[in-house]
């Protein structure tokens, strides 16, 4: 269907993220300049330890203590050619700045100066955007584009971003790396770069993040992952999320964070949501998923204190609106805008697509990171995108939401500030116009934001309920079993992060629910046992009639494998201490059979599907199921023991 669109309406229908370039200029009112505390870069360096990891909704430094990412996006290694006319030219880039693919202002001012403005602004971190084609890059950048930073002469892309990446650690900074595009191309419209495989393999695209973690693996102020930008419908075929296809960027996010942290366990993990789904028109389907679909299907990394989720909200954009103007023939359809939206619907559809991830103690619990939002500054005129950017603020400060504005450097040119929604901008002399330089109405509303209260200090330990997803295919979630053969041939095979252990199965969608709840169970040294039969079922016949998997005595079940919806295998692995042989059989044929309390029991992690789980100081010992009465073998009743 969307080849039957006109061109026009199909290009524009997919500027799902675009962030504008400079808006009409009028006179606006000065902002509060004051209130930010300014950090030293060595301040900044004392301040928190490397590597960040996550405590339930926190990100926390190396000593446990709440690293709140306070962060801008200092764009230009993604590229700025807006994808017509002449490269060369700088009036075919985004705002008239030709970045040359490398972060932008380099031949405006030094980068010492740019540092000690990120530092004026209050930030800690910085999100790095760049493009694939960077890495492969040969072309030494011109001398012009690093006027300002003469030491970068003679470099490729590449080796400028090395250099940035290093003197932005050097300087205190987290830096998070950002897979922004596949080509130099502006994002994010009909491009190439709606997908992480639009113009390159999946392959191509893990082995391109694994060379960058390895070449910054021993700097570990690089603190983290940012898998891919804004994902988004091409001209023929949608992302989805768990389909077990090309297009699937759940899996696409599994394969990708798990092989980042084979390679550096230390790196934080980011996934942004699907940015857009559907053709943009009033007779077809279209929305901005955003996170909603982590709800019932959450990623699970082999470590578990290492999964960010993100999202971005602009103003101009919306639920259901690409935030495209000029009618049906340029996508535009006739849903609100995020700023149309009354107070009160604005909190609600924040909370809905993103903030709901913060909840405590469910599948999806982890932070959630705003790596995107922003609006124009001086000169802005539209009073609604005034009212929104002050109402989203308040969110993200109410929620103590981690954040990143976009973007945080631009041009000046002539006095004229090429893009106004930047937060810093430069003319050619290297004269910096910032936000809180006076005259720029967003001051107010940053310096809340940047000085807002929130929780700081040490964070608490917390347990942790992780999805074991066998939909479409393998889920090896234990860095030991990864490393070993393959233990249920011919099955679909899942099992848990090591430290977890398994809790709940959900009847005929292969789905499960690990954890380390009251307390992570101890392994020794033997070998993982596959169970396959009842040749263990030694306590008795605990589900007479039923087909029975039950782990050794002193072993608990961290795994399982199906063929089909049948049940095939357990993996069992081996305790440290004695463990009970106390039984409690919970059956879940007829229906859900969960805790009244305890973990992940206000989040539906099979939907449809009759789920059976075990109490959170219990551990899974065995599985009944049965081939009479059409149950297909799927999974009846779950064999329950006591920890303690």
């Amino acid at each position: 269907m969307a080849r039957a669109l006109p061109a026009a309406l199909a290009a524009a229908a997919l500027l799902v993220g675009l962030t504008p370039g400079t808006t009409s200029a009028a006179a606006s009112a000065a902002g509060a300049t004051d209130g930010i505390t300014v950090l030293t870069g060595e301040q900044l360096a004392e301040s928190w330890r490397a590597p960040l990891s996550t405590r339930g909704r926190y990100v926390v430094d190396a000593d446990g203590n709440r690293f709140k990412l306070k962060a801008g996006n200092w764009s230009g290694a993604q590229g700025t050619w807006e994808g017509s006319g002449d490269a060369a030219d700088p009036a075919n880039h985004q705002a008239d700045q030709k970045s040359n693919n490398i972060p932008l202002a380099l031949d405006r001012t030094p980068m010492a100066n740019l540092l000690a403005d990120f530092h004026e602004l209050g930030l800690n971190a910085i999100r790095l955007p760049y493009a694939d084609a960077m890495i492969r890059d040969t072309t030494v950048v011109p001398d012009s584009a690093v006027a300002a930073n003469p030491q970068l002469k003679g470099k490729t892309p590449l080796q400028v971003f090395d250099a940035v990446v290093a003197a932005l650690t050097a300087d205190g900074f987290a830096v998070i790396l950002n897979n922004h595009t596949t080509t130099y191309r502006w994002c994010c419209g009909l491009d190439g770069n709606e997908r992480w495989n639009t113009s390159q393999t999946t392959e191509q695209w893990i082995d391109n993040w694994l060379f960058l973690v390895d070449r910054y693996k021993a700097n570990k102020r690089v603190v983290g992952a940012d898998l891919r930008n804004e994902v988004r419908r091409d001209w023929n075929d949608d992302p989805n999320w768990g389909w077990g296809n090309e297009h699937d960027l759940y899996n696409a996010f599994q394969l990708a964070g798990n092989r980042i942290l084979e390679a550096d366990p230390d790196m934080l993990i980011i996934m942004e949501g699907i940015n857009w789904q559907g053709i943009p028109q009033g007779m077809f389907p279209h929305g901005r998923p955003t996170l909603t679909p982590v709800r019932n299907l959450s990623n699970t990394l082999v470590a578990s204190g290492k999964l960010v989720y993100s999202a971005h909200f602009y103003g101009f954009t919306g639920p259901n609106h690409t935030g495209a103007t000029g009618g049906w023939q340029n996508g535009e359809t006739n849903d609100p805008r995020y700023r149309d939206l009354s107070p009160e619907d604005l909190v609600r559809v924040v909370n809905d697509q993103a903030l709901f991830v913060t909840e405590k103690g469910q599948h999806f619990t982890a932070p959630v990171w705003v790596s995107e939002f922003g609006t124009a500054g001086r000169g802005q005129t539209d009073a609604k995108e005034i009212d929104w950017f002050n109402r989203f603020t308040d969110i993200l400060v109410k929620n103590d939401t981690d954040f990143a504005v976009w973007p945080l450097v631009g041009w000046s040119t002539d006095g004229k500030i090429n893009d106004n929604w930047a937060m810093t901008s430069y003319d050619e002399e290297g004269n910096r116009q910032g936000v809180n330089d006076g005259g720029d109405w967003r001051a107010t509303a940053w310096n809340k934001l940047v000085n807002a209260p929130g929780k700081t200090g040490r964070v608490a330990e917390v347990d942790h309920w992780n999805m074991v997803d066998l939909d479409y295919g393998d889920q090896n979630l234990s860095a030991t079993m990864r490393r070993q053969a393959d233990w249920s041939v011919g099955n679909r095979k899942g099992n848990c992060p090591d430290g977890q252990r398994l809790v709940a199965l959900a009847r005929s969608n292969n789905r499960g629910l690990c954890t380390d709840a009251d307390g992570e169970l101890a392994k020794d040294d033997s070998m993982w046992i596959t169970v396959i039969d009842e040749r263990y079922v030694k306590n008795g016949d605990w589900a007479s009639g039923y087909n029975k998997l039950e782990c050794p005595k002193n072993t608990f079940a961290v795994g399982y494998s199906v063929h089909g919806n049948a049940m095939a295998a357990l993996l069992c692995a081996p305790s440290a201490t004695p463990l009970s042989t106390t039984n409690r059989l919970l059956w879940f044929d007829h229906g859900d059979n969960r805790p009244a309390w305890g973990g992940s029991t206000a989040s539906d992690w099979a939907p449809g599907y009759y789920k059976g789980q075990c109490d959170d100081d219990e551990y899974l010992a065995g599985v009944a199921y049965t081939w009479k009465w059409q149950h297909g073998g799927a999974p009846d009743a779950l064999l329950c023991r006591p920890l303690d």
